[in-house]
């Protein structure tokens, strides 16, 4: 179906079982970026213990509420992956967006939100909002040589991927879906 696509702004890579990399084993990432300078993105399935609201502080829209609210569940960060881990990413789904400089679009309604500079409803309707700490990156051609060594897949993403309420689950449902060989992958390379 889908799987084995060029990496692209918007697409997914998943960890094959035969990636040895703990950081990234059994990991669906999110490409943020992906051009002649590397590669950036978000790990979608590795939700911290840490409550967004303990995170973040201050109500989200400068009125009564909390971040805990506001986020999709689980309210938790999510480990975005082991590149500069007190950076702070965060994704919506802006379906109308009214601020296009706090917002910048990874594919469709889905983009990267700047969640500092205001109100939250400055930046537009928020259909969906997860926030991440730390990121996945990889050099010029990195990410290009592990796809062809074996360690990821290609795949493309749906809009609900990045804000399942079950992102212990996202790597199967992701292979899953591609149909075919892929419906019958499991973590152990053994059995493969």
């Amino acid at each position: 179906m889908g799987a084995n696509l060029n990496p692209a702004r918007g697409r997914l890579v998943v960890a094959t079982p035969d990636l040895e990399d703990p950081n990234f084993e059994g990991t669906v990432v999110l490409l943020l970026e992906h051009d002649d300078d590397g590669t950036l993105g978000v790990v979608l399935n590795r939700p911290s213990e840490l409550p967004v609201g303990e995170a973040m502080s201050g109500p989200p829209d400068g009125l009564l509420g909390s971040w805990d609210t506001v986020v999709d569940d689980p309210p938790v960060i999510f480990v975005g992956g082991p590149v500069r881990p007190n950076a702070v990413i965060a994704l919506a789904r802006v379906p109308s967006v009214a601020d296009a400089e706090r917002w910048q679009e990874v594919v469709g309604e889905l983009g990267v939100i700047s969640l500092g500079d205001g109100p939250l409803s400055d930046v537009g309707a928020i259909a969906d909002l997860r926030v991440f700490a730390g990121y996945a990156g990889w050099g010029p051609t990195q990410l290009d040589a592990e796809i062809e060594g074996g360690s990821w897949f290609v795949v493309e993403s749906r809009p609900a991927d990045p804000f399942t309420a079950e992102p212990e689950g996202l790597w199967h449902d992701v292979l899953r879906r591609q149909g075919g060989v892929f419906t019958t992958v499991t973590p152990n390379p053994a059995l493969n």
